[in-house]
């Protein structure tokens, strides 16, 4: 399937502002992107360094405020009901723990840095989603 430019560049944007974002991190406060853990600490008291945390995770939904506000949000549709939500919530959160990070963590710092638990876990992430999608196809008969 080839994508259209002009559907391409969006995504293409998104992954060199992440990067960019990536890179100023580690390099002006020599921290991992990792949004598990950037969350884990800014929900700590005690923590020293809870600043930054915050301004980095109330920039996440404001870039996408920001997209909405310059090219029209997209239709929000849920197909999931709140409980099941909030059981995948929790799950993710306990994989984040045992697997020590997240999708952004290992996949874009991990991975920039050359670690093997990283690419392990990376690769860990993309199998488990694409028997996921699998398993829902083939019980919900989605082509």
């Amino acid at each position: 399937m080839i994508i259209p430019m002009d559907h391409a560049l969006p995504g293409f944007l998104g992954g060199l502002a992440i990067g960019a974002a990536a890179t100023f991190l580690l390099a002006m406060l020599g921290r991992i992107a990792g949004v598990s853990g950037i969350l884990g600490q800014a929900l700590d008291p005690s923590c020293s360094d809870r600043d930054w945390r915050l301004a980095f995770l109330v920039g996440l939904p404001l870039g996408a405020v920001a997209f909405a506000a310059l090219e029209g949000a997209p239709p929000v549709q849920m197909v999931a009901r709140p409980p099941l939500l909030a059981a995948a919530g929790l799950l993710v959160g306990m994989g984040t723990r045992l697997g020590s990070g997240c999708t952004s963590g290992h996949g874009v710092c991990g991975l920039a840095r050359r670690s093997r638990r990283s690419l392990v876990a990376t690769l860990t992430f993309i199998a488990v989603g694409m028997a996921t999608v699998a398993v829902q196809r083939w019980l919900f008969g989605i082509a």
